[in-house]
């Protein structure tokens, strides 16, 4: 059928997203970063140097369903429709950086923190900048439930 067919061509579509928010302060460079590549490698950093915290860094393989549910989740944001020029450009407080590529299109997105959803609401393209927002919850969620899964030190 056309699902199963469109399953298929889906699986080898090429994905990749990367996704960055942080800031240079009285700490030094503090950041998160993620990344999930082609090949289901999950790349996951925290750099913060609070109270000479070390940096978090971990690496591991997610099975391809892991991979389809995440690309999912960003097809059903519609953040592939959005433009980030009404945005808040980075600033001394800090910036964040999503970028994935799902198929043939490839998006970068660039703006400041975002502290809380009255952020959001005084953008000039709210809407946009609320589906960036959402977004991003939802793929720092999948990622520490993964990661909290993945690396638990003693298992239930």
């Amino acid at each position: 059928t056309l699902e199963v067919q469109r399953n298929i061509m889906a699986e080898h579509e090429d994905f990749y997203l990367r996704y960055y928010v942080g800031h240079k302060g009285q700490f030094g460079h503090e950041f998160l970063e993620i990344e999930f590549r082609p090949d289901g490698k999950l790349r996951y950093a925290n750099n913060s140097q609070y109270k000479n915290d070390t940096m978090i860094r971990k690496e591991c393989f997610v099975h391809r369903g892991v991979l389809a549910e995440l690309k999912r989740i960003v097809e059903d944001s519609e953040l592939m429709q959005e433009d980030d020029a009404l945005w808040p450009q980075p600033d001394r407080v800090g910036r964040q950086e999503l970028e994935v590529v799902l198929g043939d299109q490839h998006i970068s997105f660039s703006t400041s923190k975002i502290g809380t959803l009255a952020d959001v609401d005084s953008c000039k393209d709210a809407d946009g900048l609320r589906c960036f927002y959402y977004l991003v919850q939802d793929i720092k969620c999948l990622v520490f439930s993964l990661i909290g899964l993945h690396f638990k030190i003693k298992p239930i």
